[in-house]
């Protein structure tokens, strides 16, 4: 029951970490057009005369609860990996049941010779890293509130961490490219910063406070 579970969210997680090729920008007559009010993006005033929340995602006990999981399966993963380093014992198999061809192939395997042994061992401790890597990597990716600063000119991340606290960023508007238009994405909204790894995940679980200057700024497509 534990190892189902362990892959369902695994497979989540590496879903929502993906990169999404997909640009949808709206065109008509030269001008570029929000994802869903039918209103020419430059006119709509961007520089705040304050800090604005464009959007908004509060649900830490989803985040503490994953990451409590995160911890007890790389636990047991290691226990894993480091009993069958320790404690898997040479036992070379008869040579009568090795003749034997009614003896199933598993029960022909010695699990204490060295090569099975490291190969367990080592598979185990990697499987438990890694996903203990990608599911911190998914919480500090996950945006919790996404801020516009006084100006225009900036905007704050902050995003979720693996131990309760917020992780906060200021980057410049134009080093934020929005991958995907708001009104096709249906679980995550995927926004790209320049000379950042991978990508930061707007849940559309949650509540885009101003929708319109969401799509004006940080919703925009941008090459570098």
């Amino acid at each position: 029951m534990f190892l189902p579970f362990s892959f369902s969210i695994l497979k989540r997680v590496a879903i929502s970490l993906r990169h999404s090729p997909q640009y949808y920008i709206h065109k008509n007559n030269g001008h570029r057009f929000s994802s869903t009010v039918n209103k020419p993006i430059h006119d709509v005033n961007t520089k705040v005369t304050k800090d604005v929340i464009l959007f908004k995602y509060e649900n830490p006990k989803y985040f503490r609860y994953m990451n409590v999981f995160a911890v007890v399966q790389y636990i047991f993963w290691c226990y894993l990996g480091v009993f069958a380093l320790k404690n898997l014992r040479d036992a070379p198999v008869d040579s009568s049941i090795m003749n034997d061809e009614e003896t199933p192939w598993f029960r022909k395997i010695n699990l204490g010779e060295n090569k099975y042994k490291n190969t367990l061992g080592a598979i185990a401790l990697l499987v438990g890293t890694g996903s203990l890597g990608m599911i911190w990597m998914f919480t500090l990716k996950s945006v919790r509130y996404l801020i516009l600063n006084k100006g225009g000119r900036h905007l704050t991340f902050v995003t979720y961490t693996p131990f309760g606290n917020n992780r906060i960023m200021k980057v410049p508007l134009e080093n934020v490219c929005c991958k995907e238009d708001r009104k096709f994405a249906k679980v995550q909204l995927p926004l790209k910063v320049k000379n950042h790894s991978m990508h930061y995940m707007v849940d559309m679980r949650g509540e885009f406070k101003h929708p319109l200057l969401f799509d004006s700024t940080a919703g925009l497509s941008r090459k570098w």
